[in-house]
């Protein structure tokens, strides 16, 4: 730890909606945009978290559903708290375990409570309720705390994307209560509220009025990125960010494919998670400028060129990787996870570097022409 303070975000620098910041905490400074990898149960898969960090990452992402079924966060805690478990020294983010309970268990059953559940490992009841998803990240040692909510699909009526908004409101306060409660965390912890009402802007609007009411070091805007779509995402943010603290970090969850990042950014989002890129990884999918490259393809099974010239992993050609991969050895899956985080590393520096510099719009405009036009056949 550090002389540095619980949170504060400072910002830098607009370039009409989009942002460039920062967020000072005890176990370090995030730069915004900022994407953080994903590290479900404890690990950034098929990374180690020295490397993580070398890619550019400033914090990454822990997931609390996972984690309290295995190994528990009772037993994290005592085995001195995920930074120490695993390893990783910077700040963590949890998120609450919410969409997951919803997403992952065959049976669940709500309440004004919270939800009952049955673990997808061992079919073992457990209960999630706002209080116990602030228990359990406490007992992780998260540094961004995140409050339950109850996510629903975009597809839903009206009525139950209401009462789902309106029941997570609650949440949110009583979530607000519990980390306070936690007298000795809370005061080297931040906790972020988010914001749910699907794709409407009323709902979204009343969602963020009780946000702000309640206060939060930072929001999120929810229930995006669940199947509704590009355009309907970005409709959604054109007006949501907006509805939130301009004073506080934005965090957008789940998201996701680059041209998503960079036209979230350009609506006013500093934050993002997802699984995409060591996910993509795994199945022999690599970012890179231009476009998408499927490694398996068997066009890249006599290319000697790398992925990147700048990527940690420019050492190796496509048609090694290409091998690597079609052999389902494990060398394959390592590598180009580590090149695809460093790529989701590098948008993120450009995208800070031109709002910075005032030019996002050319900058955006450039990525997606290029992005889109999919230029990676072999030279």
């Amino acid at each position: 730890m550090t002389d540095r303070p619980r949170f504060a975000f400072t910002l830098h620098h607009t370039d009409g909606k989009a942002r460039l910041g920062e967020i000072a905490m005890q176990r370090g400074v995030i730069r915004t945009p900022a994407f953080m990898p994903v590290g479900t149960a404890g690990t950034v898969k098929a990374m180690k978290p020295a490397d993580v960090r070398v890619t550019g990452a400033d914090i990454i992402l822990g997931n609390t559903y996972h984690l309290m079924l295995r190994p528990g966060a009772e037993r994290v805690a005592r085995l001195g708290g995920l930074h120490a478990f695993s390893g990783w020294e910077r700040p963590i983010l949890t998120d609450s375990g919410g969409y997951q309970v919803m997403s992952l268990s065959a049976l669940t059953k709500r309440s004004e409570d919270g939800v009952a559940f049955k673990s997808h490992l061992d079919g073992s009841a457990h209960m999630i309720s706002p209080e116990r998803s602030i228990e359990i990240q406490r007992l992780l040692g998260s540094d961004i705390v995140m409050a339950f909510d109850e996510l629903v699909p975009t597809t839903s009526t009206r009525d139950v994307q209401e009462a789902a908004m309106a029941r997570s409101m609650r949440w949110a306060e009583r979530s607000r209560k519990a980390f306070d409660g936690g007298i000795d965390h809370a005061a080297r912890a931040a906790i972020f509220g988010i914001q749910q009402g699907a794709l409407d802007p009323d709902l979204r609007g009343r969602s963020a009025e009780a946000l702000k009411g309640i206060g939060f070091d930072g929001y999120a805007v929810g229930g995006l990125a669940v199947g509704e779509g590009q355009e309907a995402m970005f409709a959604c943010l054109d007006y949501a960010p907006g509805m939130l603290d301009e004073a506080k970090p934005r965090y957008l969850m789940g998201v996701g494919k680059p041209d998503d990042i960079v036209g979230a950014v350009e609506r006013g989002i500093d934050m993002f998670d997802c699984v995409l890129p060591t996910r993509s990884g795994r199945n022999g999918q690599a970012f890179t400028w231009d476009g998408p490259v499927n490694i398996r393809n068997a066009k890249w099974a006599e290319d000697l060129s790398p992925i990147d010239p700048d990527s940690p992993i420019a050492g190796w050609s496509r048609a090694y990787l290409h091998h690597l991969v079609k052999s389902n050895e494990m060398l394959g899956a390592m590598l180009l996870t580590e090149h695809n985080l460093w790529f989701y590393q590098q948008l993120m520096a450009s995208l800070r570097e031109a709002i910075g510099a005032g030019r996002l719009t050319l900058w955006a405009d450039a990525f997606r022409a290029r992005y889109k036009g999919q230029a990676n056949a072999p030279a």
